[in-house]
């Protein structure tokens, strides 16, 4: 595992939360939206995204935590700052780029409904 994961593993969530919903917010997407595809993919309530960003949880055990990772998050493909989301060798730092590969079709302006891959 490449050194860097471990640094983006310790990043206190309450840290790149803000960024997530600022990247989205920037694009006229709100933070509900936000909280949506982090719900779906990784099965934490609005409630508890909340709670863990104001914890000091690390981000990667916000993941390592997660209620219930969505099987349908394979479905999550493309380019991630350069990298292929589906070519990530480790399981962790997969679903954190699915983060942000959401995140960033939700500032593109994708409709939510394919951003959920429900259509």
């Amino acid at each position: 595992m490449p050194a860097n994961y471990e640094k983006v593993y310790a990043m206190p969530f309450a840290k790149v939360y803000p960024l997530l919903v600022a990247k989205a917010v920037k694009k006229g997407r709100t933070a509900a939206e936000v909280d949506a595809v982090t719900a779906w993919l990784t099965g934490y309530t609005p409630d508890a995204i909340a709670a863990a960003a104001a914890s000091g949880v690390s981000y990667g055990d916000f993941f390592r935590g997660a209620p219930a990772l969505n099987p349908a998050r394979t479905l999550v493909t493309g380019t991630v700052c350069g990298v292929r989301v589906e070519a990530i060798d480790d399981p962790l730092m997969q679903d954190i780029r699915r983060l942000d590969k959401l995140v960033d079709e939700l500032a593109k302006g994708r409709p939510m409904e394919k951003i959920l891959r429900k259509g």
